[in-house]
């Protein structure tokens, strides 16, 4: 009995020893037909190559072909184009290194290792054409956007409704101190999110505003393809209110260092995400074509 190995080539992730035409790439959503090349080693190492065309690789994935009317739309206005969205968050943070509460402060810098998870991102991208990249002006998130955007043309456009949760007094704290000082507030922060307040002040029903704010100051943008580079709760809450979800449900997405997710938009503003916290590139030589 022959053993035997299945191989798919696609074209949404692969090897960076791969070579391809860059430009035929950057216009890969543009194809009507789609190429399946399927691959099996067995005792024969001459066989050759199968490959199939598909008139839409819709039939291949399963993948939806309209989503009108699945959210609300983020943008109450019709907008110029579809739009793909990539969000990224930093890389490792010297707070997320000694488990600091981050907030929105600006002393919390990339490491060593968070540059390189950056440099990661930005070889698992080199294949993706953007229009724009928009990031945080916080020192970590900048940082991160600063590696991945070097060499472009356009110029990083950095948005405060982009930036992270203002934490107040747990700001800078190790949570195991903020835990130990203020038991009833860091409970409710970690548990109950949506909840935690300071001086009737609640952080994350704030961040929803601040999501949809930035959500319409990006695809209101021209261009078809952006990149957004920012933090983790940010994060969250762009994904969450993309997705018609409240800040109750804050903690049901997480979002790694170097994490990518890509969003989908149609004329109406409204979203289908595409892919969610993709980490692949942090393990290996992946890079990603969408």
């Amino acid at each position: 009995m022959n053993s035997g190995v299945l191989t798919l080539t696609t074209f949404l992730c692969s090897s960076s020893s791969s070579v391809y035409d860059s430009k035929r790439l950057t216009n890969l959503h543009n194809r009507s037909c789609a190429t399946l090349a399927v691959q099996c080693s067995n005792s024969n190492p001459d066989m050759p190559l199968i490959t199939e065309n598909f008139q839409n690789d819709g039939y291949m994935t399963g993948g939806a072909y309209d989503f009108q009317r699945a959210t609300t739309s983020l943008t109450n206005q019709s907008i110029s184009s579809s739009k793909k969205v990539t969000l990224v968050r930093h890389g490792l943070s010297s707070w997320n290194e000694e488990g600091r509460v981050q907030g929105s402060s600006n002393l919390s810098v990339l490491t060593e290792t968070g540059v390189k998870q950056a440099e990661r991102c930005r070889k698992a991208l080199a294949k993706i054409y953007f229009d724009q990249c928009f990031s945080s002006p916080i020192s970590r998130a900048k940082s991160t956007a600063e590696v991945i955007w070097h060499g472009k043309k356009e110029p990083l456009v950095f948005l405060d409704s982009l930036k992270e949760a203002h934490l107040f007094y747990l700001e800078g704290m190790k949570n195991v101190d903020a835990k130990d000082r203020y038991p009833k507030e860091y409970t409710t922060w970690r548990e109950d999110p949506s909840n935690f307040n300071v001086n009737g002040i609640y952080p994350v029903r704030k961040l929803w505003g601040t999501a949809r704010e930035a959500w319409r100051e990006i695809l209101l943008s021209p261009g078809e393809s952006f990149l957004i580079v920012t933090h983790k709760s940010i994060l969250r809450a762009l994904i969450c209110t993309a997705l018609g979800l409240p800040p109750e449900r804050f903690r049901a997405i997480d979002v790694n260092n170097g994490g990518i997710s890509v969003f989908n938009f149609n004329k109406r503003g409204e979203a289908m995400l595409q892919s969610l916290n993709m980490t692949a590139h942090m393990y290996g030589d992946h890079f990603y074509l969408y």
